[in-house]
């Protein structure tokens, strides 16, 4: 997802949900709302219970005590980061 900056750049970035969901962490966008809702996930270390939160390349997201770190350019089936 892309969304233009005041700096005429674009910042590539996709909701916490959708990243679950489209890196299989959760089965259905249901299931990663849930997840996110119960407090399991955490994002750059804080508990995040925004299912919206915009991830960047670089923020770190952890459930299970598993690590995920977005990288920059990485693609989920047309959604890039």
């Amino acid at each position: 997802m892309t969304e233009p900056d005041g700096n005429n750049e674009v910042e590539e970035s996709i909701k916490l949900d959708q990243f679950l969901k489209l890196a299989d962490l959760a089965p259905s966008g249901g299931a990663a709302k849930q997840l996110i809702r119960s407090g399991a996930v955490k994002v750059n270390g804080e508990e995040e219970v925004r299912r919206g939160r915009k991830l960047h390349h670089g923020d770190v997201v952890t459930l299970n005590g598993e690590d995920y770190v977005i990288p920059k350019g990485f693609v989920f089936d047309g959604a890039s980061v």
